[in-house]
């Protein structure tokens, strides 16, 4: 088993659970990857008995060298893991060592355990569907996609600003508001959630548009197929905007049209068993959640 490793950062509370990761791979005789970054962190910290340790840096010193992907840290840390896997069907499992962990299933009593799994192939996985953003210019480069969203925000202003927005070549509407995401089906308990959007289940074909916070009560969030073309143009005051895939941003001018598609390609994300979408939105959202039950 070939096992890569990535996280952000490192603190007093993480390094314990870190070294149980560690201890568990070597005592699992798995072939142990590491981010390069993540390495200069962890090298005066925690004890690597192991000589055979690799460090990668790019999806191309990933590619064909590892089985699984761990991110160790919140939600924030695995949507980085897409920069390496990109497509090449390395499964990713999240180990929660943030706050809520909706994509990192796995908590910290679980991480022995779900090393265990892998190893004895007791997971399955789950195909995420990506969300593609392409303008003339080549915004964001080769890293044009995101597994949760893609949002337009109003920047360095007050004011509101206007998004036109286009489903293969027919208007659907002009949304006054502070910004529009245009979320994917896993996207739709993050940033659309929280701005009125529905819940999807991660098999859906489907993109939500969700304003944030329209200064129109008729305008509400719609579901369109991913196999259309949305496309998007913005204007506002100031001249200048944000766009943001997942955790990365770009800015913007009016002038500026924007194309937004499913990404060709997927991503697996490792589920272990007795794990459902349902189950983790009960226990990480209260979803549901009646004394009546």
């Amino acid at each position: 088993m070939r096992v890569a490793l990535y996280g952000r950062t490192i603190n007093a509370v993480s390094l314990p659970h870190v070294q149980r990761v560690v201890d568990k791979l070597q005592e699992s005789n798995a072939q142990i990857l590491i981010h390069r970054d993540f390495y200069s962190l962890l090298k005066e910290q925690v004890n690597f008995r192991s000589v055979s340790i690799e460090l990668f840096e790019q999806n191309a010193s990933l590619a064909n060298k590892a089985d699984f992907l761990f991110s160790i840290g919140g939600d924030g840390t695995l949507l980085d893991t897409l920069a390496f896997v990109r497509n090449s069907g390395i499964p990713i499992m999240g180990i929660n060592t943030g706050r809520l962990g909706f994509l990192s299933t796995v908590s910290i009593p679980e991480i022995e355990m779900s090393i265990d799994a892998l190893a004895n192939n007791r997971h399955e996985l789950d195909e995420r569907s990506l969300v593609k953003f392409e303008t003339s210019s080549g915004l964001f480069g080769d890293l044009n996609f995101a597994l949760n969203e893609i949002t337009i925000h109003k920047k360095d202003s007050s004011s509101m600003i206007s998004i036109h927005a286009y489903l293969n070549g027919v208007f659907i509407n002009t949304y006054w508001a502070d910004g529009l995401i245009v979320s994917t089906p896993t996207g739709s308990t993050a940033y659309s959630l929280s701005c009125g959007g529905p819940i999807m289940v991660p098999q859906s074909e489907n993109f939500i548009v969700t304003p944030i916070a329209p200064h129109n009560l008729n305008v509400r969030p719609i579901i369109v197929s991913s196999k259309d073309s949305l496309t998007l143009k913005v204007e506002g005051r100031q001249g200048s905007f944000l766009v943001s895939l997942d955790s990365r941003s770009e800015t913007i001018d009016s002038l500026v049209e924007m194309t937004i598609t499913q990404e060709k390609f997927k991503v697996n994300l490792i589920r272990l068993q007795g794990q459902d979408f349902f189950n983790t939105l009960h226990k990480k959202l209260n979803w549901g959640i009646d004394k009546r039950n």
